[in-house]
């Protein structure tokens, strides 16, 4: 989980390769990454429930 601070949840090109590495890395040692959350200034996006975990 991080946030923006610029309030804007949207998750950068950044966010999706660095999110998609550390899933990547965690399945070598057998767990699991559920979800990634950013957080915004009144809101969140779960990139999970966007397609990208």
């Amino acid at each position: 989980m991080h946030n923006h601070p610029s309030g804007d949840p949207t998750p950068s090109q950044v966010d999706i390769t660095l999110t998609q590495q550390i899933a990547q890395a965690a399945d070598l040692f057998g767990i699991v990454l559920h979800d990634h959350l950013i957080l915004g200034k009144e809101t969140e996006v779960s990139l999970r429930a966007e397609g990208y975990v």
